[in-house]
């Protein structure tokens, strides 16, 4: 409910695209890594994101209909790069809702980096009940199951992106 009061709030701001980054800028030093998790939708809140990165992983259900999301994303990433923010890069699409045992599933996993010519990055975040069951405490996979096959991949996927940074 906040995030669509601040969005209304943003749309009538000069240089709305902009706030965030200006809000980074103070604690950036602060931090080795800063994420933004973003909503799926490309409204003022994510173009903000888009502005203040330096970086994108686009994450992507391993569901074929998933490709045109990602398709009009990168179309909006071109759109940022030309316009608001020259240094932002692509660095990976990472797979989700993976599930290894159907054939749909690893069928677009082998699509999807030869369709965007983007790395793809691995491993492939696996389909599991837990991700369902820690919203609904509160909390993050992380801290709720912490050992599950999500978690763990999550871990690889940031110890791999940390080695790159």
């Amino acid at each position: 409910i906040d995030l669509a009061g601040a969005e209304a709030v943003l749309l009538s701001r000069p240089a709305r695209e902009y706030v965030l980054q200006g809000a980074l800028a103070d604690v950036r030093r602060d931090y080795d890594v800063i994420l933004l998790d973003c909503s799926p939708s490309l409204g003022v809140l994510t173009l903000n994101a888009l502005t203040a990165a330096n970086g994108l992983i686009i994450p992507m259900p391993c569901e074929m209909l998933s490709h045109r999301g990602v398709g009009q994303l990168l179309d909006t990433v071109r759109d940022v790069k030309k316009i608001l923010n020259k240094k932002l890069r692509v660095i990976g699409i990472l797979p989700t809702l993976y599930d290894g045992r159907s054939t749909h599933s690893r069928e677009v996993l082998e699509d999807v980096g030869d369709r965007y010519d983007l790395p793809v990055l691995t491993p492939p975040i696996p389909k599991t009940v837990r991700f369902a069951e820690a919203p609904a405490v509160g909390r993050s996979i992380l801290s709720t199951s912490r050992t599950s096959k999500g978690a763990k991949a999550y871990h690889e996927v940031a110890a791999s992106l940390l080695e790159t940074i």
